[in-house]
């Protein structure tokens, strides 16, 4: 009884590697029990998780954790994840070394847990549906790639290509100009095309039959099917957040800050949280105050900010008006309400 009890009180501090990890075992008293390297597969895993049952295991996000965690976690292990980006006692030391970084996880670990600013990951299915949104991202990647390549070589022959003409009609225009010397790239072109097309069927499916709160939030203007359900994959859950307020920050939408003394500088946005989902809101943002937004408090609080004038005042305001739409998606994703693009007038005092 009281051996099971000193293993269930160990901590085990993993760093994380592509091939092996390094793992340091702490005591009760935060003495070095052991350190070992262990292969990345995820039968060693279990045994190695197996020789200390109960243990409390601390690793650092990276491509690893997520799967790691969630291994770690069925069988029976308290798990803490660690921000990567709020670790400079690990990133910045002078002697940084795989066992280092594994000691330093498991003593903030066991001293305090909140020194690691311990992150939740995602369900299993919640991340492969995000990742068939990243594999669309880098097909338009790889197809802006393409069709700035046929602009450049057409353009060093003197035949211009408008910039105007959209990707998926860019093929059927430009093989009208020396389309032999680039068949191959518009090939290529019209491959990714029919590849993001089926994409987008399949995604419009997923959205619909699996994760219908992302139809609701599509009430609002500029936010379509991409935007809707990327952000209800990434928050994952609505219950996650106890104000809706809280989702700037999640999602980097908030200022850096570095005040001391009399000293409180303006810095840009953390651009912490999920790049993807705000690059999304960025790009609504750009919609609503552009000359197609329809009018709405949205699209009225970024002018007022745009009007303020400034070197960056245009920015500021897509900033804040991508802030509050992640606020108003939220709110409307908690309360299940229907969108009003004006609030109600205030109720006249009698």
């Amino acid at each position: 009884m009281n051996t099971k009890s000193a293993v269930e009180k160990l901590t085990i501090g993993l760093d994380l590697g592509d091939r092996r990890h390094h793992a340091c075992i702490l005591d009760e008293t935060g003495e070095i029990l052991a350190e070992e390297t262990i292969v990345n597969t995820r039968e060693v895993l279990s045994a190695f998780c197996g020789r200390y049952p109960g243990a409390t295991f601390i690793m650092e996000t990276g491509t690893h954790s997520p799967w790691v965690s969630r291994l770690v976690s069925s069988l029976g292990h308290p798990v803490i994840v660690a921000n990567a980006r709020k670790l400079r006692a690990i990133s910045q030391s002078q002697t940084k070394s795989d066992r280092e970084d594994a000691q330093m996880l498991a003593r903030l670990g066991r001293a305090d847990p909140k020194l690691l600013c311990p992150i939740r990951h995602r369900r299993e299915d919640t991340q492969r549906a995000l990742v068939r949104l990243k594999v669309r991202e880098a097909l338009v990647r790889n197809r802006v790639n393409l069709i700035n390549s046929v602009r450049f070589l057409l353009k060093s022959l003197g035949v211009f290509v408008s910039s105007s003409i959209k990707a998926m009609a860019f093929t059927r225009k430009v093989r009208a100009q020396l389309a032999a010397l680039v068949a191959a790239l518009l090939t290529a072109v019209d491959a990714i095309n029919a590849e993001i097309k089926q994409l987008d069927l399949e995604l419009e499916t997923l959205s619909r039959e699996r994760y219908p709160a992302s139809e609701r939030l599509r009430q609002i203007p500029g936010v379509g099917p991409l935007t809707a359900l990327c952000f209800v994959l990434t928050l994952e859950s609505p219950a996650h957040f106890a104000h809706a307020r809280a989702v700037g920050p999640y999602l980097g939408l908030v200022p850096r800050r570095d005040q001391s003394g009399q000293s409180d500088k303006q810095l840009g946005i953390t651009k912490a949280g999920h790049v993807q989902l705000r690059c999304l809101l960025v790009n609504c943002a750009h919609y609503i105050l552009g000359p197609f937004g329809p009018p709405c408090a949205l699209r009225a609080a970024g002018e007022r900010i745009a009007a303020r004038g400034g070197k960056s005042a245009k920015k500021r305001a897509v900033i804040a008006v991508a802030r509050k739409l992640a606020v108003t998606l939220l709110a409307l994703w908690k309360t299940g309400a229907d969108y009003q693009p004006q609030p109600p007038p205030l109720a006249q005092a009698a």
